[in-house]
């Protein structure tokens, strides 16, 4: 598979951004810089994809003309999600068919000057405070193809903006979810922590059924200040019509701390970019990825851990288990400047394969200009040894019940890596409705 595909097909024509502008209630400042993003659009269309990073994920029939953005509103009542209902929140939004259908925080936490709600209103009425972050910092329009096209059709979003000094111990939460046919969401995430602020946002992604077609093309922009500490999850369990593309990027400052949590659940094809910038001294991520793909999924990642500073810290650990005709495919970086002296950085993914049909490419990645460092990798594939599975059958134990003991154990170490409990349950009961144990329904 080359990267040259057929560009006119992945994106969106002038006549239809015309017609989406013509939609929007925002202020001039917005729209043109949604001219320049689109304008950046454009040209890069005429560039081939990057070879390192697409020539494995296979596009070609991918139509984006089948798609368009919603203008009208949605009933949210047929949502069914996994977080949701599972614990206490001290504020929760909710973006349904790329438009806001909720927001809400509890007052303790706006008295302390916190900011949560939608993003095109938070950033319109604190334009000063917030424009400077808003894809200038993380993700910019010139990023790739997808990153542009977000930037000139970016709907909903979330916004969070924590002071500096602000502990919130009390995790927030975010969803996105498709109700209609056809809709194209451009759903955007963008997370402030100020210096020695502490954060935790649990984000999930769904379909209202199983016979909606979609089209979600995201930003997730997390911007971690010194010393200050950001627990980030996103669950993306989009039905299998619905095809997700994601321009992700995380920024720590100095002694700060990401730990960033990807599960990989739904859609028919999914692609994540997911850049982690470690820019100050001693800043420090943890990267942990769980992904569970059947029938004819494909799923693919994209990762770099850039180390810009010295003494900084990342480890990345994926885990991807594999039934079916399902494909995962995994491309991992960690680059390291000639400043980012005394570095350690890690990266590591592990695949499970259920069926002799699933296929998982891991190609792991060091690119290191400084003389001091320890970066290592590592990457295995394996089969489930049908001796394990003869043995629990022999001591009164399903196939289904005994296949699920051994996910679970091979989910257990990036499980044990996350210290929010409602999200390790979540996790359990989903692999369990992968694996045909239980019905999903209501989960």
């Amino acid at each position: 598979m080359t990267a040259t595909l057929n560009i006119s097909r992945i994106g969106f024509s002038s006549e239809v951004f015309e017609e989406f502008l013509a939609t929007r209630n925002e202020p001039s400042w917005i729209t043109d810089a949604r001219r320049a993003a689109f304008a950046k659009y454009e040209e890069m269309l005429a560039i081939d994809l990057d070879p390192e990073e697409f020539k494995r994920v296979d596009l070609r029939i991918f139509n984006a003309a089948k798609f368009r953005p919603s203008t009208g509103v949605s009933d949210a009542s047929s949502v069914s999600t996994l977080l949701a209902n599972e614990t206490e929140y001290g504020g929760t939004i909710g973006h349904i068919d790329g438009q806001t259908s909720h927001s809400n925080i509890s007052e303790a936490i706006t008295d302390k000057g916190v900011l949560f709600g939608d993003l095109q209103t938070l950033l319109t009425e604190n334009r000063e405070l917030l424009e400077p972050y808003f894809m200038k910092q993380a993700v910019k329009p010139d990023a790739d193809r997808f990153s542009a096209w977000h930037a000139a059709f970016w709907t909903s979003g979330t916004l969070l903006y924590v002071p500096k000094g602000v502990d919130l111990d009390t995790p927030l939460h975010s969803l996105i979810a498709h109700t209609k046919d056809g809709i194209a969401d451009f759903g955007h995430t963008l997370i402030i922590v100020e210096d020695e602020a502490k954060a935790t946002l649990l984000e999930e992604t769904t379909s209202a059924n199983e016979e909606l077609s979609g089209l979600h093309v995201g930003c997730v922009e997390l911007i971690v200040g010194k010393y200050a500490n950001l627990r980030y999850v996103q669950l993306q369990n989009w039905n299998q019509k619905s095809w997700h593309f994601a321009h992700q990027a995380g920024n720590v400052g100095s002694q700060g701390s990401l730990q960033w949590t990807v599960v990989g659940l739904g859609s028919r094809l999914s692609h994540i970019h997911q850049d982690i910038n470690l820019n100050g001294r001693a800043a420090t991520a943890e990267v942990n990825g769980v992904t569970f793909a059947s029938d004819r999924q494909k799923i693919s990642y994209y990762t770099q851990q850039h180390h810009k500073a010295q003494g900084t810290h990342s480890d990345l650990l994926y885990k991807e288990v594999l039934r079916d005709e399902s494909r995962v495919i995994w491309r991992g970086m960690i680059k390291v400047d000639e400043a980012a002296q005394q570095t350690d950085g890690y990266q590591r993914s592990d695949a499970l394969m259920l069926s002799s049909e699933a296929r998982c490419d891991s190609i792991p990645g060091l690119e290191i200009e400084a003389d001091d460092v320890r970066c290592t990798h590592g990457a295995t594939t394996g089969r489930v040894d049908e001796e394990q599975i003869f043995y629990a059958q022999s001591r009164g134990i399903s196939e289904n019940e005994a296949m699920h003991m051994i996910v679970e154990g091979f989910f257990q170490k990036v499980y044990d890596r996350i210290p929010i409990e409602v999200v390790r349950e979540t996790l359990s009961r989903t692999v369990q409705g992968k694996l045909g144990i239980e019905s999903m329904t209501g989960v």
